[in-house]
């Protein structure tokens, strides 16, 4: 498995989503990936340090470009509960739970952010303005309630599918409605 390669790619995929959907300080991104998945194992069996490691490093690239905020998502074990920094948390107006994500439970990507972010708690769920979901990891309940699909160039990262949404308010007033200034 080329590290390097992963983090490349990763770059790629969050950078397209976040120049399509205008991703910037005001957003949040939450990001669902397994390891697992992306090591051509089945999702929750093989989960890898490493590789989460070279996502994580792909992610935050971007992150440093256009200042959205991320949030990790954990596996089924902690009820897909989600890595955020503190100040997050609060910013969004979040609800904290308590545990640590591991590797047994939580996964590899949400135990490496939860240690590579500073002041990392639990949410335990979000509302994102955008989502990138590798490994059919199913982000859905964490976007806001209009998602529209995006295809990334890159549709795999190493064995694991790609997918990703934004989202946009939704249109309300029907036929006499105007939705542009």
């Amino acid at each position: 498995m080329n590290l390097q390669q992963i983090t490349a790619n990763t770059a790629v995929i969050v950078r397209e989503l976040a120049e399509h959907a205008n991703l910037g300080p005001a957003h949040l991104i939450v990001m669902g990936v397994s390891t697992s998945e992306i090591a051509g194992a089945r999702i929750g069996t093989s989960g890898a340090e490493d590789i989460a490691a070279a996502v994580w490093n792909g992610v935050q690239q971007v992150r440093r470009e256009h200042g959205f905020a991320v949030a990790f998502q954990c596996c089924e074990h902690l009820n897909r509960a989600l890595v955020v920094e503190r100040r997050e948390l609060v910013r969004f107006g979040l609800e904290e739970v308590a545990a640590v994500p591991i590797l047994k439970a939580g996964g590899a990507m949400a135990s490496h952010a939860f240690r590579q972010l500073e002041d990392a708690c639990l949410a335990e769920r979000i509302q994102a303005h955008a989502g990138i979901d590798i490994g059919d990891t199913l982000i859905g309940m964490h976007l806001r309630p209009v998602a529209v699909p995006f295809r990334p160039s890159l549709r795999q990262l190493g064995q694991a599918h790609v997918n990703a949404a934004w989202t946009r308010p939704k249109l309300i007033g029907g036929e006499r409605a105007c939705y542009t200034r």
